[in-house]
């Protein structure tokens, strides 16, 4: 991230003039001053901190007068604050978006100068995450801006995505040849049989035997140029349908792979909606437009081209008057290029915005019902549905008004054609001399068709590349997205003990913004450790950190005295069960999702897992027992059915370590004490680490970790913890004066 831009010389001037020779450390831009917009600068030295705007020095800050630095979000806006002379001061003023992330990083520059008055300085490693062009976002972990898109970038993407299908993509291209040139041979054999056979200004002319077979010759070979025509386009069509299916599975596949490779955070930042449109619809643009629309431009322009230069031949002033139209044509589709594309982009949002709130709303279709927000859901995506469609309907309209004045004016050399040829054929039939034949009008007017079509179609062809382009540019920002979490080069496959040390780690979804700080805690194989603290001290984040779902921005983790980033993700993974917080079940039967860990489970170790699970009985009960489909996200079952049948899942994984995120919190008091004692057994000689808010549920646990604003304040056997009457010593009395209140009620 940058924290160190260049001043204009004006403000340099200033800077040097006013900062005691001492050394710029950072400068970042401000944006708003007295409320107007403004580009000033915050230049920060080891002792000071200089506010210049317009080459003047506004404001002076003494490091060492100042504390407890903060950003704080207002409307549209952020301010950088301090507290200096101990009052809350205003520093600077700029505008919410690209400078946020600068200004956090900036908050712990200064405090550390505070601290450490030396040229030390604090930098962060997170690339930029805005277009230097146009000022808006890059797409999530990537540099693309899909405002600025380069066109050029993403047709050579494209090319080498289409690695070892090219010879049957691109064969349509010698079909189309062929049947360019094949369109050519036509109007020549016409010609010649007008004007050997048809010969009106001849009146006394009597065609002979000869003729006759000559010309029933030439309607013959007018006919097999027709029927050859034909089957090359079905052999041309046969093999655009194998091409596009090829292509369409070959970047499917690759674009769900790329997205299952992308860490949690990555995928949990889109919607499901989005991804599914990316997948399904986005690809199968993409597909149209290589196999069929780029196939039908090349064979435009090449008929185009070989049109003209053969028309020219025949009649060179009748080829101009049909290409003087096209210079203007070019210009128009050239301002008009701009507009449509951000029309498109427009429409491809809204679109993503109409999805992303059917499958919200569909998703949580329990909750609608239950509040009985029908109605409300209802107008709230008619108006988003109303919303793309509007947005469409603008678009249609602006190109159904400018493509007929477009093809208007491309075909306006055809009442020149008309009247000149018109006039060449009269001059031929009154002088017999100069002029122009029938013949040769009737196959002048037949190859104009393959100059007006073509620009015809070429007229639409803004809107195609459009299209293509915008869909394309989402493909590739799934495509080229950077993995947060990525294996080594050599990942070791290690048999895991359970032995967890957790060194001194920091982490945070952004860097500048740390969920856990400084947090290490030795863990021995076999053992049991609870994680306790209030909601969003980091419980969860800890073992999505030990699973590495995520890296630790610094520390370490090591299992069994090995870093986990250097373990192979697979590996890992496979020896780490976790029944999570958020019970989820695949549609499919009881038995599909019990051995989804392990899908070559035996029906006996499927029942075995679902007895230790305290499962089966219910199971058993179910109307076809483990055959029974559970439905979408397991519906058909109750909350601790499928909390059981996850652990069960688990039981079946047989997992070295084993971690509990509120593993029990759906439960009642009695299918508790089964489960519970199911964890036991479980439990016993796995390294296992359990999150619950429900304390009683750590009972059993060897030792207990409390969290508090992501550091940790206590670590110790419950007695130990309960003896210090600290904050794990509040939890606990805290739940006991409500189950107390709970049970006199």
């Amino acid at each position: 991230m940058k924290l160190l831009f260049e001043m204009p010389d004006k403000d340099r001037a200033v800077f040097e003039a006013s900062g005691d020779g001492e050394k710029l450390l950072y400068c970042v831009p401000f944006t708003i001053y007295e409320e107007k917009f403004v580009k000033g600068y915050i230049a920060i030295t080891k002792s000071h901190i200089y506010k210049i705007l317009d080459g003047e020095l506004i404001k002076t800050y003494s490091i060492a007068d100042s504390s407890d630095y903060k950003v704080d979000a207002m409307y549209g806006s952020c301010g950088f604050y301090a507290k200096i002379d101990g009052s809350t001061t205003m520093i600077c003023q700029f505008v919410a978006g690209r400078d946020l992330a600068r200004y956090l990083v900036i908050c712990k520059a200064c405090e550390f100068l505070s601290e450490n008055p030396s040229e030390e300085t604090i930098t962060n490693s997170e690339p930029e995450k805005f277009c230097p062009k146009c000022g808006r976002p890059f797409v999530n972990n990537t540099n693309i801006c899909p405002y600025c898109l380069d066109k050029k970038e993403v047709y050579l993407k494209l090319w080498a995505l289409t690695k070892g299908l090219r010879f049957m993509m691109f064969s349509p291209f010698i079909f189309s040849f062929v049947l360019l040139v094949l369109g050519f041979v036509n109007p020549y054999l016409q010609k010649l049989a007008v004007n050997e056979y048809f010969r009106p200004y001849e009146a006394d002319y009597i065609p002979t035997a000869q003729q006759y077979t000559g010309f029933l010759w030439l309607v013959g070979a007018i006919v097999g140029v027709v029927v050859l025509s034909k089957a090359v386009e079905i052999l041309q069509s046969r093999l655009l349908a194998v091409a596009a299916a090829r292509f369409s599975v070959m970047v499917k596949t690759l674009l769900y792979e790329k997205i299952q490779s992308l860490s949690l955070g990555s995928v949990q930042k889109k919607s499901t909606g989005d991804l599914m449109g990316r997948v399904n619809n986005d690809t199968s643009r993409v597909e149209s437009f290589i196999i069929n629309t780029f196939p039908h431009i090349f064979i435009q322009i090449a008929s185009l081209i070989g049109a003209a230069i053969y028309l020219s031949f025949i009649n060179l002033t009748m080829t101009l008057f049909i290409v003087v139209p096209v210079p203007f044509v070019l210009f128009l589709i050239k301002v008009f290029w701009g507009i449509i594309q951000q029309r498109n982009i427009r429409l491809w949002h809204a679109e993503r915005r109409s999805n992303h709130l059917l499958q919200d709303i569909l998703n949580g279709i329990r909750v609608v019902k239950g509040f009985g927000q029908e109605e409300k859901e209802i107008q709230r995506f008619a108006a988003a549905n109303k919303k793309h469609w509007d947005i469409g309907a603008q678009n249609q309209k602006y190109w159904d008004t400018f493509f007929p004045i477009l093809t208007h004016i491309v075909q306006f050399g055809r009442y020149l054609i008309l009247f000149y040829g018109s006039y060449q054929v009269y001059k031929m039939n009154l002088t017999m001399t100069g002029g122009m034949s029938v013949g040769d009008l009737q196959q002048f007017s037949a190859l104009a068709v393959y100059i007006y079509s073509p620009l015809v179609s070429l007229t639409d062809i803004p809107r195609q590349i459009s299209e293509f382009l915008t869909s394309a540019g989402k493909i590739f920002e799934i495509l080229e997205e950077q993995k947060q979490v990525t294996d080594i080069g050599l990942p070791i496959d290690i048999a895991i003990e359970g032995d967890i040390s957790i060194k001194n780690i920091t982490f945070g979804y952004e860097s500048y913004d740390p969920v856990l700080e400084g947090v290490s805690v030795e863990i021995k194989k076999g053992e049991m450790i609870g994680i306790v603290g209030h909601s969003g001290c980091g419980k969860t984040t800890l073992i999505n950190l030990i699973m590495r779902l995520y890296d630790v921005n610094d520390g370490a983790i090591l299992i069994d005295d090995v870093n986990v980033k250097d373990i192979s993700q697979a590996a890992l993974r496979s020896q780490i069960g976790a029944v999570l917080q958020e019970t989820f079940l695949f549609s499919g039967t009881v038995r599909d999702n019990i051995r989804y860990a392990n899908p070559h489970a035996t029906d006996e170790e499927v029942i075995a897992a679902a007895r230790v699970a305290n499962a089966h009985d219910f199971i058993v009960n179910l109307p076809q027992g483990y055959n029974t489909m559970v439905g979408e996200k397991g519906h058909s079952l109750s909350g601790g059915e499928r909390q059981r049948i996850a652990i069960a899942r688990a039981v079946i994984h047989n997992p070295r370590i084993l971690i509990l995120d509120e593993a029990t919190a759906a439960l009642d008091t009695e299918t508790e004490k089964l489960i519970q004692e199911a964890i036991n057994n479980l439990a016993k000689d796995r390294t296992t680490i359990a999150i619950a808010h429900r304390l009683s549920t750590l009972r059993n646990a060897d030792k207990i970790l409390v969290l508090d604003k992501g550091k940790v304040a206590e670590f110790g056997t419950h007695e130990e913890l309960f003896a210090e009457k600290g904050i794990y010593y509040k939890l606990v009395m805290a739940q006991r004066e409500m189950a107390y209140k709970k049970a006199i009620s």
